[in-house]
């Protein structure tokens, strides 16, 4: 909380005001950077245009958040702090991850029933499409194997996955 107040620049007790302790700080942080996803996984719908440019809609702001710099060195302070507070990997998942899921799971839903896709396990294929952003190309990032990838190299990565996300959901039985 030091460093953060130093960073911030802000004092410890005006933080202590607003949040009664660094994992809510960081959860609040995680809940913030999610903001952007979370709204547009609001926006997108059967009315807004075809699955396919909904699901590109949602990757494209997904990869911009969790392959940014600020992110990826939060991931790594979430990781490293889990094993002293076991409460902070709930509160940054609850805060972030589980929302985007159930929009996306929601999003499916609404799909099958406008006959546009036949997912038969919706909640699963929410989750894979979020597995498949990440996977080991934001692994790769995470350790310093990877450089924070450009516009291009994320653009091409988003069109990848949503294209083959597709061809799986479509042949799920």
């Amino acid at each position: 909380m030091e460093r953060i107040a130093l960073n911030a620049p802000v004092s410890k007790a005006t933080l202590y005001k607003y949040f009664d302790s660094k994992n809510e700080l960081l959860a609040a942080v995680i809940s913030e950077l999610s903001l952007i996803l979370i709204e547009t996984m609001n926006d997108v719908s059967m009315d807004t245009g075809s699955v396919e440019n909904n699901l590109k809609k949602i990757a494209i702001v997904f990869v911009d958040l969790i392959y940014s710099a600020e992110a990826l060195a939060i991931y790594r302070l979430v990781i490293s702090e889990c094993h002293a507070f076991p409460e902070l990997g709930e509160l940054v998942y609850n805060s972030g991850p589980q929302a985007a899921i159930e929009l996306l799971d929601n999003f499916l839903k609404e799909a099958n029933k406008e006959a546009q896709l036949s997912v038969v396990n919706t909640q699963f294929s929410a989750e894979a499409f979020f597995s498949l952003l990440k996977g080991d190309f934001h692994f790769r990032c995470l350790v310093g194997m990877e450089p924070v990838p450009s516009r291009q190299k994320k653009d091409e990565y988003t069109d990848k996955v949503v294209q083959f996300y597709l061809q799986g959901i479509l042949y799920e039985q």
